[in-house]
């Protein structure tokens, strides 16, 4: 906190991204910033899943695409849904402190194996994320926060990780403007507030540069084409697509030549102001690009800093006015339910003398914040002659144990960005081909990704029963759970 305080002190340093704690924690921990900061900082967090997906003690709603399936058959519920979950959000955040919502995705993941986006997006059919990206903003606009449409010039079509490899997309001018282009279009048309831009490089719209350090994409498309006015603000700077190619202090540069008005988490945040600073004394970067970028910020903080429709909390006990309202949590509960995919020809059978098996497989037990001695996932099954076993992804050895009479397969996997890939591990596939294989599997629910399902449905025989949940979640999990033993 000491280096952070004095970046922002001595440095001027005009934002911060939170990553995780609870949500009373974070409040007291921006207050904290807030009093270092000459200028009100900008405060900004990933919350595309509401703040409870990095905030515990707010609403956690399911991933976007929960929404796009929704719209599938019900477009008018999904719609309802998308700006109930940029209303909460927006509320949940501006009580604690948040002032800028890296939300909503705009991406079309139009690439079930894309490993970073998945179902972060609302779907693969680009006039139904248009329309949900378009509802999730007009939510939030009751209250004094930011949004932003990323990761443009469009990330879904991607089959790696750009937090680990710089992406390379072959797509020309016109598919980008039919498929990727029109959510960030949407979004603009609902006074989004800012773009981030995507770590991918679009050898048709620039041979040499990464979208992140392209003029001819955000000076001459995102500005020029697009019209847009708001912020234009780059992905974190520390991923491995960028780092792997580019200097430290030079991708900063690089950025903000390129039309960026805020870079978001540089390597050395000083040497990076230091090296913009060269870049304008040396003509690299012209002034009234600086200029221009000073008054979109000016304009966005001017926005955030005035008096809220609801009264930012003091202490953190008042946190239980503005977040996890009932209102909210039905919000969630009934996105959940309509995604929900089911198949069930008979309920899960219990088992006697706890002679079943709860095997639950996920990718890492220690990084795990959904699941717990007393979660719905381990309970329940337990109540029913479940035991639970739990193995991640760096359990060793075979599937080849002692059979138990009856297995209950409970798998949570989801495209997560880190990790490269969004196939089914190995691990998962050799238990349930084990199991397949040895008579045992009783049930199966996945949570997380619908890409998973299909290749495990498909093997499944008629009499076994399974659920899918997009949410991982507890009210996920005794949704699911309810389903398979109703």
């Amino acid at each position: 906190m000491a280096t952070l305080c004095h970046w922002i002190k001595d440095w001027g340093v005009g934002g911060v991204i939170v990553l995780g704690g609870s949500a009373a924690e974070l409040t007291l921990r921006i207050q904290q910033l807030q009093s270092w900061a000459s200028v009100p900082l900008l405060v900004a967090a990933d919350v595309e899943e509401g703040i409870g997906q990095r905030f515990a003690g707010a609403t956690w709603f399911p991933p976007p695409m929960a929404l796009g399936a929704i719209a599938q058959h019900n477009l008018p519920l999904a719609l309802r849904y998308a700006t109930q979950m940029g209303y909460y959000t927006a509320q949940e955040a501006q009580a604690i402190g948040l002032n800028w919502l890296l939300a909503p995705v705009a991406d079309v993941n139009n690439n079930p194996m894309n490993p970073v986006i998945n179902v972060r997006s609302f779907g693969d059919e680009p006039a139904l994320v248009c329309q949900l990206v378009h509802a999730f903003i007009q939510g939030t606009v009751s209250f004094p926060v930011l949004t932003t449409a990323k990761h443009f010039p469009g990330h879904g079509d991607t089959d790696m990780d750009s937090h680990l490899q710089l992406p390379v997309l072959s797509h020309s001018r016109e598919r980008l403007s039919s498929v990727e282009w029109p959510p960030f279009m949407a979004a603009i048309a609902a006074g989004v507030d800012a773009i981030m831009t995507a770590h991918l490089r679009l050898p048709q719209l620039d041979l040499h540069h990464p979208a992140t350090f392209s003029r001819p994409i955000i000076h001459d498309e995102l500005r020029h084409h697009f019209k847009f006015q708001g912020l234009v603000v780059t992905d974190a700077l520390i991923m491995g697509a960028i780092t792997d190619g580019y200097g430290v202090n030079e991708a900063p540069v690089l950025a903000v030549a390129a039309g960026a008005d805020i870079i978001l988490m540089p390597g050395d945040p000083v040497g990076a102001i230091r090296s913009i600073c060269s870049g304008v004394e040396s003509g690299r970067i012209p002034a009234e690009s600086i200029r221009a970028a000073v008054a979109r910020i000016w304009q966005v903080k001017d926005k955030v800093n005035h008096p809220p429709l609801v009264s930012p909390p003091s202490t953190p006990c008042l946190l239980l006015d503005h977040i996890a309202q009932p209102t909210a949590a039905e919000a969630v509960k009934g996105i959940l339910q309509s995604s929900m995919i089911c198949h069930c020809p008979q309920p899960l059978l219990p088992m006697p003398d706890n002679q079943g098996r709860n095997l639950i497989i996920l990718d890492h037990v220690l990084d795990c914040k959904f699941l717990g001695r007393h979660t719905p996932a381990i309970t329940m099954p337990t109540k029913w002659g479940y035991v639970p076993q739990i193995i991640d992804n760096s359990t060793p050895g075979s599937p080849a144990q002692a059979p138990h009479q009856g297995t209950l397969l409970q798998l949570f996997i989801r495209g997560n960005p880190f990790r490269g890939s969004a196939h089914i591990t190995r691990v998962a596939e050799e238990w349930f081909h084990y199991l397949l294989r040895t008579g045992q599997l009783k049930g199966l629910i996945i949570y997380g990704s619908p890409y998973g399902l299909t290749q495990f449905v498909s093997l499944l025989p008629p009499s076994v029963p399974y659920v899918f949940s997009y949410g991982q979640m507890e009210v996920a999990q005794a949704l699911a759970l309810q389903e398979l033993n109703h």
